[in-house]
């Protein structure tokens, strides 16, 4: 029983946010229903994000709705608020927040209290002054994007096969990738494959028609998985003509020409950033410690260093590795680490409310999994490689085993099931990200502007 009423706000719905507040709802269960605490989750959306699954959407082979995780329905017990935190002072505990409500009704933010905060807003794209990137580049961070980019590069394909232009028929089969890690890698690989399929239905375009260029500005692909299945990816990539070019960065995409540090100008339609991540700008607007990278300075039982209850774990928290016997080291941002945080944050808040001791998180990497495309792989486990279809076997099921409820994994499994039974669907539906343009030109108007940078706006 906790000594006293709490009420606890949760800030973000990813990884972190979501898995937390699970654990505290089946933690604080009693409590909740006596109404001696309080879970509130503000979160940008209504729903959980599983980013592994982003690759395999974009290429078709999970359906989007089954790449997100509805909060309301898996946090029953917690009150969900759409909307964005815009400050905090913990000094206080008072948050500032906007919400739809307050936008649509033009009254601006309002406040909110709270006894104990958990922080996991995660991570934005870090994004580098490349003239034309914010214009023309395509993010692969949200399941929006990456469904955006799937149809987006269909169209290039109906593009180059209407048109008689040979400039505008190479610019739309060139597809250029900037980063190396896993985002990069799995979806070139994802929609490379996707492509290729795709191309036996063109008649006047194949798959030699089209290149696919990966820019890396470091020596190594897939640092996570190890040197040696970094070497191993390069090679695998480029056994399929796509162009791996490392030791290399986009300096600009201005006029849809990407021009890269080796002097190479590759007219391109098609740009798409994964060069990393950066901790949420929210942090800056907080008076909670700050490392020199602009993450949250955790302990190693996930309470802030110097600030009582306030807690954090995730991409926008240095928390420190017990297990690399390393002083000063911290655990990588990665989805491996933010699950098993989140439950050890969840477990440790509740051990404070009841005046219990807290336990350190300690966890050794038990493996690394990278998709490389249909039955294509990499994978690290206990210190073993391995390549080529048990990796990518392996891959599936490490994730189909980490994503949420019980109904998600059956839905994936049964997907995973047909799309090995059928083909896969080279459909675009780009006009879903604007379904009123048809009806604006009914009424006698015009549609509405397609916005900046968006996929289906750069046909």
């Amino acid at each position: 029983m906790v000594k006293e009423r709490a009420r606890i706000l949760v800030v973000g719905g990813g990884y972190v946010g979501m898995y937390t507040a699970l654990r505290l709802q089946r933690n604080l269960r009693g409590e909740l229903r006596r109404g001696e605490a309080e879970i509130t989750v503000v979160t940008p959306d209504p729903y959980m994000t599983y980013r592994p699954f982003l690759p395999e959407a974009a290429a078709g082979s999970i359906s989007p709705r089954h790449v997100v995780v509805p909060l309301r329905r898996v946090l029953d017990r917690c009150r969900v608020v759409v909307g964005q935190v815009r400050s905090i002072d913990h000094t206080t505990r008072t948050a500032t927040l906007t919400t739809l409500a307050t936008e649509d009704e033009g009254t601006g933010a309002r406040r909110t209290t709270y006894d104990e905060l958990v922080l996991a807003p995660g991570s934005v794209a870090r994004t580098l002054p490349v003239p034309g990137l914010a214009e023309h580049g395509i993010g692969f961070r949200t399941v929006e994007e990456a469904i955006g980019l799937r149809n987006h590069v269909i169209e290039q394909l109906d593009i180059a096969s209407s048109t008689r232009d040979p400039a505008l028929r190479a610019a739309a089969l060139t597809f250029v990738f900037v980063g190396g890690g896993y985002a990069g890698v799995e979806a070139l690989g994802e929609l490379e494959d996707m492509a290729r399929h795709a191309a036996r239905h063109y008649r006047n375009v194949s798959r030699e028609d089209m290149r696919w260029i990966l820019v890396e500005a470091t020596g190594r692909l897939l640092p996570e998985v190890g040197e040696d299945l970094g070497r191993y990816t390069v090679t695998a990539l480029r056994r399929r003509n796509v162009d791996v070019r490392l030791r290399t960065r986009l300096e600009s995409c201005a006029d849809r020409i990407a021009v890269l540090s080796d002097g190479s100008r590759l007219p391109t339609r098609t740009v798409v950033w994964t060069a990393g991540v950066r901790p949420h700008p929210v942090l800056t607007a907080t008076d909670l410690p700050l490392d020199e990278r602009g993450r949250l300075r955790c302990t190693p039982c996930l309470d802030l260093d110097g600030a009582p209850h306030a807690w954090a774990a995730g991409d926008a928290a240095a928390v420190p590795d017990v297990t690399a016997g390393e002083p000063g080291r911290t655990c990588a941002p990665n989805a491996q680490h933010a699950v098993r945080q989140a439950a050890v944050l969840g477990d440790n808040l509740t051990r404070a409310l009841r005046g219990e001791p807290l336990r350190a998180y300690a966890h050794r990497n038990a493996g690394s999994f990278a998709s490389l495309g249909f039955h294509k792989g990499v994978a690290q486990v206990y210190g073993r490689r391995v390549t080529g279809l048990p990796a990518w076997l392996l891959h599936r099921a490490h994730h189909l085993g980490r994503v949420p409820t019980a109904n998600r994994k059956a839905r994936v499994l049964a997907e995973w099931i047909l799309a090995g039974l059928f083909q896969r669907e080279i459909v675009s539906l780009g006009s879903l990200e604007h379904p009123r343009a048809e009806f604006e030109l009914a009424a006698g108007g015009k549609p509405s502007p397609e916005p900046p940078g968006d996929p289906k706006g750069s046909s």
